[in-house]
């Protein structure tokens, strides 16, 4: 597998996933104007400059958050930035420094890994001008990029790349791949996690945790093959409507910092 490991990292609904599909080139990570849809860490795989290395998306990072999924997700986020070769510390232009940030950008620091600090949503002048003050939060590498559009990813992957410098690393892409279904709250994701042996996706009884297809690299006992937890196959219900396309069954109050965007 790949040595080089970049994590995507930030508070809720910056455009971690949005920037995490453009990266890997397809549309993997569900994508939601609502915070807190990304739960476990996802996992894809992406080439820039001959180079190839793993992209990780994971949820929004709230230091003391109460709700039911923060500290799970504040785990998956620990992990992740463990794991990582280099961090993407995403920020929102359009909300300016918030304390969210503030204390995420310290977690990062201690961390002593190479991270470069990604202002999104920068689409006009004017934005660019307003995320100067990111410069503030201390780090050394600053891009300006819109991950809706693209702008700006392609100098922001030259930064990235420019850091792998072992020419000979590859990547294995051909891999058997077995996944795990069944209906909400059955244990698919207990399963995974006792078979990796850590703590891979976040458990709860609350049926629909998780929400993406996650994939893991397992490799022990001289084999190795990509496990695919799945989101909980629910029977179809032709009376009622979907509304949402963000499958909740039995959602939990969220936190009063997720309640607005900024």
């Amino acid at each position: 597998m790949s040595l080089y490991t970049v994590a995507v990292v930030g508070r809720p609904n910056v455009g971690k996933s949005t920037l995490f599909n453009r990266l890997i080139g397809e549309r993997k990570a569900i994508v939601d104007d609502v915070s807190g849809v990304t739960r476990d860490r996802q996992y894809g795989e992406s080439e820039w400059n001959g180079k190839h290395f793993h992209v990780i998306d994971t949820g929004g990072y709230v230091a003391n958050g109460d709700d039911v999924f923060e500290k799970e997700i504040r785990q998956q986020v620990e992990i992740a930035i463990k794991e990582a070769s280099v961090i993407l510390f995403v920020v929102d232009v359009t909300c300016g420094i918030m304390g969210l940030d503030e204390e995420f950008a310290q977690l990062l620091h201690r961390s002593r890994k190479p991270v470069l600090l990604v202002v999104n949503k920068v689409d006009n002048s004017r934005r660019q001008i307003d995320g100067v003050e990111f410069y503030s939060l201390g780090f050394e590498h600053l891009h300006f990029i819109s991950s809706l559009s693209g702008s700006g990813t392609g100098d922001l992957m030259d930064d990235v790349t420019a850091l792998m410098t072992d020419p000979t690393d590859e990547l294995i892409t051909e891999l058997p791949k077995i996944a795990i279904v069944g209906q909400p709250n059955a244990g698919k994701s207990s399963i995974l996690n006792a078979l990796v042996g850590q703590e891979r996706n976040i458990v709860s009884e609350i049926p629909g945790t998780t929400r993406d297809s996650i994939h893991t690299h397992y490799k022990l006992f001289g084999k190795e093959f990509i496990l695919i937890d799945t989101a909980g196959l629910r029977k179809k219900v032709r009376r009622k409507k979907i509304s949402n396309s963000i499958q909740r069954s039995a959602p939990s109050k969220p936190s009063k910092k997720l309640m607005s965007v900024c």
